[in-house]
């Protein structure tokens, strides 16, 4: 048994605020405390705070994707060398780690948890593969299903109850082919309809094959996801990313989708307001009123952090308008019948107007939507930024003083499109252990995790109280794995795999008559080979949806 005393316990699904509260560990679980337990190792968390472990919501990182971005870029790993010590692994990299220095930045942030935010089914062993040789995380995968051609094929039939069942069994049998924990969708329509040299697409466009728009495959998704009783709604990537005025189609797209558990990726990328020249302004505000309006709809922001990034994502159209932009070097892929994929380098710069509207964006996301449970602290990693700058967004969020500092570096003309200067919320170390912690875990229905009440799992994180909280965040005093100490003082001490969260959703038992002739006919692979084997997955464990 653990014992960790005289630390202020932040949990906020247990309404615990700054406490000062012993916590025992027995078998990897927090247990009751009693006089008569035979404690083996104390910690004492005098002048630290304790914290349940992080939860990451939404990043990228592992998959065929992942693999081919650290490819393109050895630039990213010349300067980015760990190496090894008794029982860890080397590794490199900085906006793209490699699997097992993924897992160990994580931990040295004190984040126990992580799930990999876009894996088509046919590229699904491979993201497990990864996340096998990702430690001391528990991990997960989502899985692609917006831009399907089985699930528009579906979607197109005429029997709408016949249709609602084909629907439910495909996604069902998506999901447990590619021991999926969620549905994603990225650009509802927009990548099949790039696939047929179309351009973009709104929520009523007709996409071909089989003509079906985005609004309605959306709607027909959630109510599967309903259906199914998942534990995590609707994971979305809306359409329209990165573009002036997408703000519309964002706000469209929620009201669509109203009175369902749905969470919105990324959101900073998805509030552009647009200039009279086409320039893009800040919308955050029509944003967050609208979602505070709203408490089924949570999100993630995709902060931007200033330096260097690696945009990668299954909006395969954006990439290419983002390579065309920029002029860096890129990758797109055709994911077969199921989705697209594309890779650009990037690097954000606070002297380039564009960037530092972005950046503002997102901060002003994370202080007007009032209710932090429906926010998560992300940076779309690596997209935006690497998660290894969370502190530094941590520390932007609690200190109004060092955020108006910063933005006087940016482009002049940034207070002009921006509202951020006007904004004077600071965050408290509750919040932001809500939205590092405990909202995540609510969202994604994980009940053991971001708490560190009786019965959850013991995955703790200790800080020690700092007034600069960018070194208070950036380096845990320890960090705990299931009752382990597998951190102390920015040293990882051990190294073992973490669980693959799942979902066994009812459903299809038999595959569908079709599926078989759709195999033969356009995959490059049997319909035999296509489901990941339970060998793949050292650790599964099942959530289950209720």
């Amino acid at each position: 048994m653990l014992k960790i005393v005289n630390g202020q316990v932040y949990d906020p699904l247990n309404g615990v605020n700054g406490e000062v509260r012993e916590i025992v560990i027995d078998h990897g679980m927090i247990v009751e405390p009693s006089p008569d337990q035979k404690i083996s190792e104390t910690i004492n968390a005098s002048g630290c705070v304790v914290m349940p472990g992080g939860i990451e919501i939404h990043s990228h990182i592992a998959g065929a994707k992942v693999n081919s971005a650290r490819s393109m870029c050895p630039e990213d790993h010349y300067d980015h060398f760990k190496v090894s010590t008794a029982g860890i692994r080397s590794g490199t990299g900085y906006t793209v780690p490699s699997t097992f220095l993924t897992g160990y930045e994580y931990s040295r942030l004190g984040y126990t948890t992580a799930f990999e935010a876009a894996v088509p089914p046919l590229e699904a062993r491979h993201a497990h593969e990864e996340l096998e040789d990702t430690p001391l995380l528990d991990s997960g995968i989502y899985t692609l299903m917006g831009n399907n051609y089985m699930i528009m094929k579906v979607l197109s039939e005429q029997d709408e109850i016949g249709r609602r069942e084909r629907l439910r069994d495909l996604v069902t049998w998506l999901l447990t082919s590619s021991k999926g924990y969620a549905v994603k969708v990225v650009n509802p329509g927009g990548v099949e309809s790039w696939k047929w040299s179309q351009g973009s697409v709104d929520l009523d466009t007709r996409v071909p094959p089989f003509g079906i728009a985005p609004r309605k495959l959306l709607q027909e998704l959630v109510e599967v996801i309903r259906e199914l009783k998942l534990p995590h709604g609707l994971h979305l990537h809306a359409n329209h990313l990165g573009e002036a005025g997408n703000f519309i189609t964002t706000l469209e797209t929620m009201r669509t989708l109203e009175g369902y558990p749905v969470h919105f990726t990324h959101l900073q990328f998805h509030s552009y307001g647009m200039t009279k020249k086409g320039g893009i302004r800040s919308a955050a505000r029509e944003i967050a009123e609208y979602l505070n309006g709203h408490p089924e709809f949570t999100c993630d922001i995709g902060q931007i952090v200033f330096g260097p990034a690696t945009t990668m994502t299954a909006d395969s159209p954006m990439q290419f308008r983002l390579h065309q932009m920029t002029g860096n070097k890129w990758i797109n892929s055709d994911v077969e019948m199921e989705t697209g994929s594309g890779i650009v380098p990037m690097m954000y710069r606070p002297s380039v107007l564009f960037n530092a509207i972005q950046w503002c964006i997102g901060l002003e996301l994370l202080l007007l939507i009032k209710n932090p449970w429906q926010i998560v602290l992300t940076t779309d990693h690596p997209n935006a930024g690497p998660f290894t700058s969370y502190p530094q967004i941590i520390r932007l969020l609690m200190d109004r003083d060092y955020r108006n500092s910063v933005l006087e570096q940016l482009h002049p003309k940034t207070v002009n499109y921006t509202h951020l200067r006007e904004l004077d919320r600071e965050y408290s170390l509750e919040e932001i252990a809500i939205v590092t912690r405990s909202a995540p875990a609510r969202a994604l229905g994980l009940s053991h995790k971001g708490r560190l009440g009786i019965g959850a799992e013991a995955d703790v994180a200790i800080y020690r109280i700092q007034d600069d909280k960018e070194k208070m965040f950036a380096g845990p005093a320890y960090v705990l794995k299931g009752g382990k100490v597998v951190v102390r003082d920015g040293e990882v001490l051990q190294s073992f795999a973490g669980k693959r969260l799942i979902v066994e959703p009812d459903g299809a038992k038999t595959l569908l008559p079709d599926l078989a002739r759709n195999f033969a006919d356009y995959y490059s692979i049997e319909l035999s080979n296509y489901a990941v084997q339970d060998e793949y997955l050292s650790r599964p464990e099942v959530i289950p949806c209720i």
